[in-house]
Order: C-alpha cells, then structure tokens, then sequence
C-alpha cells in the first residue's frame, strides 16, 4: 500500500502523488522551446518531484536531460566548486545511458576523462565540445540541465556561473549547450546576486509552481480512498484545502495523521471529529516543515509587525516585491499577492504558528481574566447543554482589557498596535485548552481581519477581529462576518474591534445583519500609561 510522503520528492510507486499534468506539461513545454528557465518556489512544494517527471518525458533520443543538486556546495571553495561540478556532470551523463540501456561511446569517454574545467570560462568550453560527442539522431542533441537547490551555490560562484550560461543562451556561433536549463530552488536571482548589481541572468523566463488546487487535493486523497476503502468526508477535502491553502507538505502531512496516526478503523469514513485532531497536532508539532518556517521568521521580528499590520487592517499593505520583507515571507510561501495587488496572507496554519511564536509564553495578565469578586473560571462558560457561552465569555474579556488599563502596554515582546488581538488569542487559546475546544484561524480575504473559528461539541463559533479604522469599516465588517457566517451554516457570530484612538467610546451592540445575530464589541485599548502627576 502507497502512503502520503512527507519526507523528500514523492515517488509515485511508493506515495501518492498529484499528477500535476497542466504544470508538467508547461515546464516540458519551455524546455523544447530552448527556455532558460527559474523555478523558485519555497520549500517542500514540489519543485523536485516535478523536475524528476520531466525528466522522465525527456529522456529520449533527442533531449539529453542532466539532472544536478547544488545542496552540498554551500560554503565551497568556487575551484573546487568547478572541479566537483565537472565531476558531477560526467557521472550524470553515465546514468542518461544506463536510463536509455545504452553505453556511452569511447571517444565520448575519453572527453569527459580527459577535459577539466575549474572556473565558468573552462565550462562554456566543456558544454560546447561536449554537444560533439553525443549521439546524433538526425538533429543536435539538445542537452536539458536542470540544478536543484541552486541556491546553495558559493556565493563567490554565483555571477560568473550565471554569466556563462547567459553567454551560452546569446551564442549564435553554432550549436547550443546546454540547449535549455532549469534552474531550481528557494531563493530568486535577484536574492542570489549578492553585489545586488544587474542580474547577469536576464534573459530567464520565471516558471511559477502553485499549490495544490482543491481538485488536487481531491485527487491524491482519491488515490488513497481508491487504494483502500476508506473514505473521506466531502467536507474534510474542503477543510485541508482552506487550512494549508493547498501547500503540498501541509496537505500530505493533513493526510498522513489522518490515515496513519489517528487509528481510525479502515472500515469507519474519516470525518470533521478526525480532522479536527489532526488540524490541532499539526499547530502543536514541531515537522520540518513548520520548524524551518519558524527559525526564518523569528530571526527578524519585524515580520510580526508585517503580518499583524496585513491580518488587521482593511486597508492592507500592497504587495512591493523589492521590500525585503516582504519578499522574504513570499520566499517562505507566507504572503502572495492577491488579485488586487495587495499582500495576502495564504496559510491559515502558517499564519497560526506564526502568532504562537511570537507570542510570550505568559503575558503577565493571567491572572486578571477574571475578577477576584465573582471568581470565575473558563469552565463556567459552558452551560449544561455542553454549548459555549461566547457572549458572556467575550463579555468578561471586554471587561478584563478594562480592568488591567495600561498594564496591557507592559505585556512583554508584543508591539502596542496588536496587543488587544494578542491578548484576545491568548485569552481564547486559554480557553479551548481548558474545556476540549478547538480553535482555527481562517483567512477570508486574506487581510484586514482575522477570523478565529471555536469548534466544540461539533459546534462552530465564530469570532472576527479587527483593528478600528472609521465607521464605515466598522460596519462593513459586520456584513464580511455575515456572509462568512452564511458560508459556514452558523446563525450568530462575534465581532471585537481594537480602538487605538485617544478618546475611543467603548460599545458593545448586538444586532441582526441580514438574518444572522451579530455581537459587537468596541474595545479601547490605552496607548500610554497616565501620568502619576
């Protein structure tokens, strides 16, 4: 029996694959084209199981498709970055034969022992001898060279190795070698040109690999169903969907616990009370996937600030591709840019790890989330029929933001513009740990509010938050939270907006929009701690 891989490129006899076909077909496209291609996309989406099946479809007689790996090259000497890479070539040249059941010929043999290259001149001169001594069926051999993780190339070998094959590309003196090149990784050109000078590799044509579509994801877990018996509900391939935003790790990993890990009897359907558990162990373990995510983002806070500002204000953040951060989280797969040119935060589970990591441990409030006369506790907002007292419980947050006044401003390593948000999460997390809930972050349109998703007891509860931006945002928001509430089959749901203004009025109203209940709450938030004078 296959399963879903989350270690490394998939292979189809042993994993489940998505068989990209729209993509595949592109990529191979461009290269018969003669296309110097760049696919840079963050990790674990792909990129190398998509390569390999092209070079599946291209080793034939007349494409001669050499695949290299640059990942041990980080921090390389560049001459014996070019003697390795040489040596390299030759081995991957050895195995195009062996995949075709052929042999190489002696005079070719005796080029590739004989020739050296140790710098990018030696190896514009290597491609164009090396075209001679290939077999000729009729028309050149047109040789693919496809690197992956080139973004580990020494940065000393970076402009010269671009160069070259820049200098191959506009070469109309005869033969082309290599005829197309892919060149695969994480980071851009412009990233990798180090000197942030003109990219020497202009003339490349960008190849973009998406996540997974919704009908993707509904085809690998078909394969699974079809391989086994066991089905999944048609909502559970509409949540893994929402919830990764298709990215390929994520979606395989959704899957792996679900099929794997949960002991789910294969006679029973996987249904929401599975995924449910498997959404929570994914935003509590610690995979590659997520760990590499979260060494990047905490080595520069001004990402919170970033993601924070996209997540909470209707306005947004246009998408500026030269903005360092911003170009960063988009290396990540955190940020896109949506269909009107603002920045998009694309993944609700990223999103989520994200606000975990940045958030302190303790904030030093805890203690105040409820009052020392009526001593409640979080249980208590739950009633006898098992259903969560939402409004009570945001009541008493309304009141406890009141209560603790400036001392919000002290919470340690939270910038003041999202403390209020921050608080919110932390004090619904509380929450749902202490009575069994589960809580989501759901991503609507990808900026200006964050949407918090409670399921207990197979009941949803929905609360939206945002940041105070005029009236008229205000109450736009509450018909965003009415269609979001119609979507989910919920006939009432919270929404808490943060007022920084200097003189805000607090409010809290409760209202029917468009056939749904709607609590409101308008919640100051203090900018600075009063004078003792």
């Amino acid at each position: 029996m296959r399963t879903f891989g989350t270690q490394g490129p998939v292979n189809p006899e042993v994993n489940y694959v998505v068989s990209r076909d729209e993509e595949l077909a592109d990529f191979i496209d461009r290269v018969k084209k003669g296309k110097y291609i760049v696919l840079f996309a963050p990790r674990q989406t792909g990129k190398t199981t998509l390569f390999r099946a092209a070079i599946d479809t291209l080793i034939t007689e007349i494409y001669f498709p050499i695949q290299m790996n640059f990942e041990l090259y980080v921090d390389y000497p560049v001459p014996d970055f070019y003697v390795s890479f040489h040596k390299r070539l030759c081995e991957q040249i050895e195995w195009v034969f062996e995949r075709r059941g052929t042999t190489s010929s002696k005079t070719l043999n005796e080029f590739l022992e004989n020739t050296e290259v140790t710098d990018q001149v030696t190896m514009v001169e290597f491609f164009k001898q090396l075209v001679r001594f290939l077999p000729d069926h009729g028309s050149f051999p047109k040789v693919v060279l496809i690197i992956d993780e080139f973004d580990a190339i020494p940065p000393d070998a970076v402009r010269g190795f671009l160069h070259s094959l820049r200098y191959i590309y506009l070469d109309t003196s005869g033969v082309r070698c290599p005829y197309s090149v892919g060149i695969v990784g994480v980071k851009n050109i412009t990233q990798l040109n180090y000197d942030r000078s003109i990219s020497p590799f202009n003339i490349q044509d960008e190849f973009h690999l998406p996540n997974f579509t919704l009908a993707q994801v509904q085809e690998l877990l078909d394969q699974y169903t079809n391989e086994v018996g066991q089905i999944f509900v048609p909502e559970i391939i509409t949540a893994i969907h929402k919830q990764t935003a298709g990215q390929p790790f994520l979606v395989n990993r959704c899957a792996q616990i679900l099929t794997e890990e949960l002991d789910i009897p294969k006679t029973e359907p996987i249904t929401m009370v599975h995924f449910s558990k498997a959404h929570t162990q994914l935003l509590e373990e610690g995979n590659t996937n997520i760990s590499h995510l979260l060494t990047n983002i905490r080595r520069n806070r001004r990402f919170e600030s970033l993601l924070m500002r996209i997540s909470s204000y209707e306005r947004g953040l246009r998408f500026n591709p030269d903005d360092e951060i911003i170009d960063e989280l988009a290396m990540y797969g955190v940020v896109a840019k949506g269909d009107d040119g603002m920045c998009e935060i694309v993944n609700p589970i990223y999103q989520h790890r994200i606000l975990q990591a940045y958030k302190p441990p303790f904030n030093g409030l805890e203690s105040e989330y409820f009052s020392e006369e009526n001593g409640d506790d979080f249980i208590d907002y739950v009633n006898i029929d098992e259903a969560i007292e939402m409004g009570p419980l945001l009541d008493n947050f309304q009141t406890f933001i009141g209560r603790v006044g400036f001392r919000i401003l002290q919470v340690p390593d939270t910038p003041r513009e999202y403390v209020g948000q921050h608080l919110l999460y932390a004090y619904l997390d509380h929450f749902v740990q202490s009575v069994g809930a589960n809580m989501f972050l759901e991503v609507q349109t990808g900026r200006g509010r964050i949407d918090l998703l409670v399921v207990h007891n197979q009941r949803k509860y929905i609360v939206e938050t945002k940041i105070w931006e005029g009236d008229r945002y205000y109450q736009a928001g509450k018909k965003q939270l009415a269609a979001y509430l119609k979507s989910e089959g919920v006939q009432e749901g919270y929404y808490v907006v943060f007022d920084h203004r200097n003189n805000p009025t607090p409010r809290v109203e409760t209202e029917t929009v468009e056939g749904l209940t709607i609590r409101s709450y308008v919640i100051p938030v203090m900018q600075e701690q009063p004078s003792s004078t």
